[in-house]
């Protein structure tokens, strides 16, 4: 079983700068990629970026340029958003997705998911 917890929310001014963070907790053998998804007021959770276990980025088309997502040595997730917009503001949930292959052993395919961070972006 895996937890994981975000930190970093805040409310920030069109314009500003915020860092989220993410730590996974348990046994994180299987974990492969970690990620930052966001869910708005009445609209569906959608992907922002992640970040393989190989180091491998990928950016929604809606923030790439202004956020960068890293995760260091021990799996703790880093998305640091510059320029915010108030486009931005949602909740912003980190998942870990277990599904490494470690050598003959294919970990269970599952997504773990915070409980999420508000993010709001004033004009």
């Amino acid at each position: 079983q895996v937890q994981v917890k975000e930190s970093g929310g805040g409310v920030v001014q069109a314009g500003g700068s915020l860092r989220l963070s993410c730590s996974p907790h348990g046994d994180i053998t299987c974990i492969s990629g970690m990620g930052w998804f966001r869910q708005a007021p009445g609209k569906e959770r959608e992907l922002v970026a992640l970040v393989s276990d190989g180091g491998y980025t990928n950016y929604s088309a809606s923030v790439k340029g202004r956020f960068t997502v890293s995760r260091d040595e021990m799996s703790t997730v880093y998305l640091r958003m510059n320029n915010l917009k108030p486009e931005d503001t949602a909740v912003y949930y980190c998942n870990a997705h277990s599904g490494r292959l470690i050598g003959d052993y294919a970990c269970p395919e599952y997504d773990y998911w915070g409980l999420g961070t508000q993010v709001t972006v004033s004009s």
